[in-house]
């Protein structure tokens, strides 16, 4: 009988010898060969660093090398012509210390903006790919200003030992988000922190996010950023303004070190992955605030840091006069549906979702992801489809905000390939005013109550498109919303220019703060009225950091630049408003424990077997008879919970009444089926702890055929 061959006759290492990684050239004293065009960036290869860079218009490359800190560098290495296949220079560099080593480029090129053309050999120059980047590694760390190489980029190494954890895939409709600043979650004093304002400080917090009960945490910008990007002092305090939230990206592969308790060690990017695989054992997803429509290097008087000295004319939009176009607000605006420009997003977000376990992205102003080089928006953007459509993201979450500074303006309209979802600005502006008591806005809220099927319904959408907040980080807190009427912005130095002027705000009488008990009751009572619209509508719910436990700004309604109490979460306010808190960690549990209010299709207002009810029907202060008229300002729904799709037989239902008027109300009550009775879950008309219950301990309403509801509250009803 015939043995089998053996599938290698190769001893054990043998492949090894099959790979070509040793030196066939000496440059500048440095063994080198020829590297690998893919991927981009520097790769650890066997016995050595392999670079490779991208520029179609340079004429030449230099690797510069340097030894970590130091501010000459450790040696420059050009890279031969015979090292460049197409438009990208590779190399393969030996004995490197990788650990000490920091790494730039200098490219050389036309000087000629007019074309478009801005090289300028004496300037190193930052890689788009670097995977971590030295140069603010402690956060409000005063640069050397003359530093010739301020961001400089790093090795990492891929070693982190992420067990079994993979992003969680929770679905769209059961996820309640939870916006928060890496660096203002802990760093005010009252956090308790070992170390605040960092990814760490941020999982001593999980309990506490557990305890509210939201299950994803949107992160500001976390991509590295240069917090004195444009700081200055305010000539009046005296205080330094900073960049602060970080919405102008330096590097899109590297987390901010300035973030990490680690980062002066350069351990980043270790401390950025234990954070998110400990936030996933709690069962809490983390979506991040991306930022791809411009960059750090602002307008034609900006710094040149990376893409502006690698190839001007690919990475940024230029008018025919090779002016950029700032479609962004912030100077430039990136070429997005460019080839290259696309590929290099496409790898970054692939690089977050595969190293990093990221479970989502929200895209700033991500309109301009869908002009064309020339700023037209485009029928068909291909990087949206690009990513719509990509393996590796094929189960993140893509959160688009619609719209952009140049105008453009896409809620509803987002062209969405079956994936995308959008912050919901119509939602955030109609339940603010029909919280104001505008006249006319029953049927703009009963849209918005049903995932806003006027948005999302006419292409087969469904309400997980809309990501519906009535707070965000750009405008005022939810206190502030009902304690001013007018934007305070005067410590931003703007002269109270800057910020949105139209805030469909209400200070129920008095501007600021007071010691009136009338005026802050009825500031607790329109939060807890946002908190119940914003939890029992459809779609999925994003809370701004704070809100739950009742976070001011003072009134500022743009606090982008201040690193101070103005922007951190003070929490004493944990006790200060337990009422709040207690409030909004009730509702969240209602909605959890209800499938009917978090459906992933539209209701539809109509009857379906078996449910013996609509899956919604419309009342108002009687039962069955709404009143659509321009003065109403009152509304009330019955979910029919047998049209939930849960597994329960018997489903509850559940009746939610708005009464945004000025007066108390007698509501009417429909019946609920079969012989089920009401019971009350929340209240806003009561003080508490008679505002809200836990979920099962909902006391039985007195009076099943009607309540009185008081002014400007609202009152949800379980019928079981």
């Amino acid at each position: 009988m015939t043995q089998p061959t053996p599938l290698s006759a190769e001893p054990a290492g043998g492949l090894d010898r099959r790979i070509d990684f040793y030196p066939t050239h000496t440059l500048a004293g440095f063994r080198v060969r020829p590297g690998k065009s893919f991927p981009f960036g520097a790769t650890l290869v066997p016995g050595g660093v392999n670079f490779s860079v991208f520029s179609s218009h340079a004429v030449s490359c230099t690797l510069v090398l340097f030894e970590k800190g130091e501010r000459e560098p450790l040696v420059e290495i050009p890279f031969p012509d015979s090292f460049r296949i197409g438009h990208v220079w590779s190399m393969i560099v030996f004995d490197l210390d990788c650990e000490r080593i920091e790494y730039g480029f200098r490219m050389d090129g036309p000087f000629d903006p007019a074309a478009g053309h801005r090289f300028d050999r004496s300037k190193i120059l930052l890689d788009p790919y670097a995977k971590a980047i030295g140069g603010r590694d402690v956060w409000g760390a005063a640069p050397d200003w003359d530093e010739p190489f301020p961001h400089r980029g790093r090795l990492v190494f891929e070693d982190f030992d992420w067990e079994d954890d993979r992003p969680l895939e929770i679905p769209m409709e059961e996820l309640v988000i939870y916006e928060a600043h890496v660096r203002s979650f802990t760093r005010h004093p009252s956090s308790g922190s070992k170390y605040p304002g960092t990814y760490a400080a941020i999982r001593e917090k999980i309990p506490y996010l557990k305890e509210l009960g939201i299950n994803c945490l949107e992160l500001m910008p976390v991509f590295e950023f240069d917090e004195f990007e444009n700081s200055r002092t305010n000539g009046e305090t005296g205080q330094t303004l900073y960049n602060y939230w970080g919405y102008s990206t330096v590097g899109f592969f590297a987390p901010k070190a300035g973030f990490a308790a680690t980062g002066r060690f350069g351990m980043q990017v270790d401390e950025f992955k234990t954070m998110v695989k400990e936030l996933h054992k709690n069962g809490i997803e983390v979506i991040l605030d991306v930022v791809f429509n411009h960059t750090a290097e602002g307008n034609e008087h900006g710094p040149t840091i990376s893409f502006r000295g690698i190839d001007n004319r690919t990475y940024y939009m230029l008018t025919p006069q090779g002016y950029y176009f700032n479609f962004s607000g912030c100077g430039n605006t990136l070429n997005c549906n460019n080839p290259i420009v696309r590929n290099i997003v496409l790898d970054c977000l692939r690089y977050w979702a595969a190293e990093y376990h990221i479970d989502g992205f929200r895209f700033d102003l991500a309109a301009i992801l869908g002009r064309d080089p020339w700023g037209a928006p485009l029928p068909n953007p291909p990087l949206l489809e690009t990513l719509a459509f990509d393996p590796v993201l094929g189960k993140c979450k893509l959160i688009a905000e619609a719209w952009d500074a140049g105008g453009l303006y896409q809620v509803g309209s987002f062209p969405a390939y079956g994936r995308w979802a959008e912050w919901n600005g119509k939602f955030r502006d109609d339940v603010r005013r029909f919280l104001r008591s505008d006249a006319g806005m029953v049927g703009a809220i009963a849209q918005r109550l049903q995932g806003s099927p006027d948005l999302y319904g006419w292409n087969g959408r469904g309400p997980t498109a809309s990501i519906n907040f009535i707070t965000c980080h750009d405008g005022f807190t939810l206190y502030d919303l009902f304690a001013y009427d007018g934007k305070h912005n005067e410590a931003n130095g703007e002269g109270n220019r800057d910020g949105e002027s139209e805030n469909r705000s209400w200070n129920c009488g008095w501007e600021g703060e007071t010691a009136d008990p009338g005026v802050n009751a009825l500031r607790r009572r329109l939060i807890k009225n946002a908190l119940t619209l914003l939890l029992v509508s459809h779609g999925v719910p994003m809370i701004l950091m704070g809100d739950e436990i009742g976070r001011s700004q003072g009134g500022n309604n743009n606090a982008y630049c201040h690193d101070s109490e103005l922007n951190w979460l003070d929490w004493g306010l944990v006790e200060k408003h337990g009422e709040l808190f207690r409030f909004a960690r009730q509702l969240i549990a209602l909605r959890r424990n209800h499938p009917v209010l978090r459906l992933n299709r539209h209701i539809c207002d109509g009857y379906h077997e078996p449910g013996p009810h609509a899956d919604i029907s419309w009342h108002g202060v009687t039962p069955w008879q709404a009143d659509w008229s321009e003065g109403s300002r009152v509304i009330a729904f019955m979910l029919c919970g047998q049209h939930s799709g849960a597994d329960q037989q018997w489903e509850d239902c559940i009746y939610v009444a708005l009464n945004a008027y000025w007066e108390p109300l007698t509501f009417g009550l429909p019946l609920p089926p079969g012989d089920r009775r009401w019971h009350v879950a929340v209240n806003t008309g009561m003080t508490a702890p008679e505002d809200s219950f836990a979920p099962g301990e909902e006391p039985v309403l007195a009076d099943q055929h009607s309540f009185q509801l008081a002014s400007r509250a609202c009152a949800v009803l379980i019928g079981r």
